[in-house]
């Protein structure tokens, strides 16, 4: 078992976090694992987010924490200077190939071309990204076929109403979700919610 595809199977779904406050990244991130789920992706969206990834790195025990929306080999390297030990993007870096880093990237694909170029390179896991949009389930069943080597976590319109659909098809590992942590939920620091969302998500399985 490679390196990522132990990370991407700790649990069935991957939390998507944007952090707007440093403050909240630790006691969101011990919410989340204390629910069970063990992989979590801070996404490069705002100022905090390297911070937040450092401070998780550093203060949440049995926690695997990743750095997703990586757009570039600069921004990676900055993530695993950060304490990454993952990184996701939302598509293919060029040439970027898995030994090309020290830590594991998911990249993302839309299509089979996509797909076609990300095993070229190396690569075996796979974001399916915008997943509602690209085809969802349908789309997961079509690439299983010709592409059978490949495996995914797809993202982007992902809830607990239909991640079962997803966990359910053959070449889903886990699937990635930012319901587990709700805007609200955070903004108050509810974090027995979140908990309580990451218990419910921790324990779904297919359909």
């Amino acid at each position: 078992m490679t390196p990522l595809a132990g990370i991407l199977t700790l649990a069935p779904v991957v939390p998507v976090l944007i952090i707007e406050d440093e403050a909240q990244a630790v006691p969101l991130a011990r919410a989340l694992v204390a629910g069970g789920l063990y992989a979590l992706e801070v996404t490069l969206r705002t100022p905090a987010a390297l911070a937040c990834i450092e401070r998780i790195a550093g203060e949440v025990e049995g926690c695997v924490i990743g750095a997703g929306t990586i757009l570039n080999r600069t921004m990676l390297d900055a993530v695993e200077k950060a304490g990454a030990r993952f990184a996701v993007s939302p598509g293919l870096l060029a040439d970027h190939k898995p030994t090309d880093s020290p830590i594991p990237l998911l990249p993302g694909i839309a299509t089979a071309t996509d797909l076609m170029a990300g095993l070229a390179l190396g690569y075996e896991h796979f974001k399916l990204f915008p997943a509602n949009i690209v085809g969802g389930t349908g789309a997961l069943k079509a690439f299983a076929g010709p592409f059978a080597q490949a495996k995914f976590c797809p993202t982007g319109g992902i809830t607990l109403a239909n991640a079962p659909d997803y966990l359910a098809q053959s070449n889903v590992v886990c699937v990635g979700g930012s319901w587990v942590a709700p805007v609200d939920a955070v903004s108050a620091s509810d974090w027995s919610r979140i908990e309580g969302l990451a218990r419910e998500a921790a324990a779904l399985k297919g359909r």
